[in-house]
């Protein structure tokens, strides 16, 4: 015989425990006390027993003998099967995706930016790094993910839920699932085309939406999560390596390996907790489905797993271990893109993509004003702004047109222009970038905007992409890519990425600058040749430090009065407040 004391959000209750053969089992506080053979609900000062289906032999029983609490203390503790359903923490699958992706005791992941994931020649040159957990379900699959993310401490992780992929139910299903009939627990149950194109294009680099499934109507929601970016991807489920196809695309495969009685309870946690499901409907279910899917379907593929962690989240010697290998695999993939720029394309003719505005007396005297390092700041940002007015509108002159006749006052038919395409979106590469959208914003009504955040890391000389906000559907649209300076052409390279992994036409992109260097201009059109590139003036030389000869300076600190560092580069930006 044992006494202990359980504790619940709400009370204390002192409890003996007898049992009559087998293991003694410590339970997780689930709101209820399920003892193996037997579930017993105490009500007041009254026992009541409720015979629950079960595996394990008869002589195995556990009896439970409550006392205390006061009147109606039990009912906190042991709510009654027929109640209503209690209110739900969570109904919707979860992608751990968007920044902020994970705030640790540390500090926050994706704090730190994105290194490249293309070679000079703007393709794929290196594949997220994809780590596959598998398990039975309520082993501790996303607390194993948690603690490799927060153990891993690299920028730009996603952590992907097989949850988020159930097939939307038909009207007749979506009874039985209300019955708990429906098999949630069988490889059926999850659209497995839709989730491996998925994980496909996100182990490419490129932006995938997420369906977020509704446990509450067992269907998808209208509106779907946007996930871009990732060095390392951690795919989780409980059919994680049950498909073939989705099983080539895992580059490390773990299997978390958890004692029955500790998943079933945690199980029965969250089911009544966060999905406001009754006892009876959980223990039906798990004996029906759960626990022969799980000897069907996921425990044979624990041979497949590279592996195994028993314990679950609490196996640290496990998780480093893991954290080991993944970190030696990225050290291998690093890249050194602007070397390679910096080495490439030289005394090449300027490509035929480029456009650069006319050298009018006018022009040349504006260049003449904001190049002086003597102009003061006032007059930096009254001709920058005249310029830009003439870049962007020089820029709009090469969006597709259609011909399109109006009738003028006097009654007469004229031919004019319109423009033949479904919207212009404007993004700016932060920090300068931004100063060139109001001059967008004055000639084009009602344009969107968005925005990217690119740094070069100082410790690499890498450009690094920390941060990003694309209107939706931008892939339909033509957009026309905002950056004051280019020297190598690192940061608009890292731009021109992100958007074509967002599904923009590579043919519908326009990069403006005010200035670029010969060698950002080679750089960018040899990556992507159809993108149209629209400047000011073009200057020939960069120096060892990536500048810009003979260059305009810094132009986001004369803009915005700010000072330079020693080593400040052209394409250098500092992160706005946002």
């Amino acid at each position: 015989m044992l006494e202990v004391e359980i504790m619940t959000q709400h009370i204390r209750v002192q409890c003996v425990l007898l049992y009559t053969g087998g293991e003694d089992v410590m339970m997780e506080n689930v709101g209820v006390i399920l003892l193996r053979k037997r579930f017993y609900e105490t009500q007041k000062n009254a026992v009541t027993r409720r015979k629950v289906d079960s595996c394990v032999p008869e002589s195995n029983a556990m009896f439970l003998i409550c006392s205390g609490g006061g009147e109606g203390s039990l009912d906190r503790l042991l709510p009654s099967v027929s109640t209503g359903l209690s209110p739900r923490k969570r109904t919707t699958s979860q992608c751990k995706s968007e920044p902020p992706l994970l705030r640790t005791s540390k500090r926050t992941i994706y704090t730190a930016g994105r290194p490249p994931w293309y070679n000079e020649h703007g393709t794929q040159s290196k594949e997220a790094f994809v780590i596959g957990l598998c398990g039975g379900s309520a082993s501790g699959k996303t607390t194993v993910a948690r603690k490799i993310i927060e153990a891993l401490d690299v920028p730009w992780v996603v952590l992907l839920s097989m949850d988020s992929f159930y097939k939307v139910l038909s009207p007749e299903q979506q009874a039985m699932a209300a019955s708990n009939d429906y098999n949630f627990d069988h490889p059926d149950a999850f659209d497995f085309d839709l989730l491996t194109h998925t994980l496909r294009k996100l182990k490419q680099g490129k932006s995938v939406k997420i369906p977020v499934y509704d446990f509450t109507t067992h269907g998808r929601q209208k509106d779907w999560k946007t996930v871009y970016g990732a060095s390392v991807i951690i795919f989780e489920g409980i059919m994680a390596f049950a498909d073939k196809e989705l099983l080539q695309l895992l580059d490390m495969k773990i299997f978390v390996d958890t004692d029955s009685d500790i998943r079933l309870v945690r199980r029965l946690r969250r089911d009544i907790t966060e999905r406001g499901r009754d006892i009876e409907g959980v223990i039906k279910q798990y004996n029906k489905f759960v626990k022969p899917a799980f000897e069907q379907y996921i425990e044979p593929t624990m041979r497949l797993a590279d592996i195994v962690v028993p314990r679950g989240g609490g196996n640290m010697v496990a998780i480093d271990l893991i954290v080991q290998h993944v970190h030696s695999q990225l050290e291998e993939r690093e890249l050194s893109v602007r070397a390679a720029l910096a080495s490439a394309h030289q005394a090449q003719p300027l490509p035929q993509t480029l456009s650069v505005l006319e050298s009018t007396p006018q022009v040349r005297g504006m260049h003449t004003i904001i190049r002086n390092k003597e102009t003061s700041r006032d007059e930096f940002i009254f001709y920058s702004k005249r310029l830009m007015r003439l870049l962007i509108e020089r820029a709009l002159s090469f969006l597709p047109s259609q011909v399109h006749i109006v009738q003028t006052p006097q009654g007469e038919d004229y031919e004019g222009k319109t423009f033949h395409g479904k919207r212009i979106t404007g993004v700016s590469i932060l920090r300068a970038g931004e100063t060139m959208e109001p001059a967008l914003r004055a000639v084009c009504k009602d344009v969107r905007i968005g925005k990217i955040l690119i740094q070069t890391n100082q410790d690499t000389g890498e450009p690094e992409l920390h941060y990003l906000r694309l209107p939706k559907d931008i892939s339909e649209d033509h957009v026309i890519l905002m950056d004051c300076t280019v020297s190598t052409g690192a940061a608009a390279m890292m731009a021109v990425r992100v958007l074509l992994d967002h599904d923009v036409q590579e043919d519908k992109i326009l990069l403006v600058s005010l200035l670029m260097a010969e060698m950002g201009v080679h750089s960018v059109a040899y990556a992507f040749p159809q993108v149209k590139i629209i400047t000011t003036a073009v200057d020939k030389k960069v120096n060892d430090l990536f500048h810009i000869i003979p260059g305009i300076g810094n132009f986001g600190d004369r803009y915005f009065g700010t000072d330079a560092p020693p080593d400040w580069s052209d394409e250098d930006m500092d992160e706005p407040s946002y």
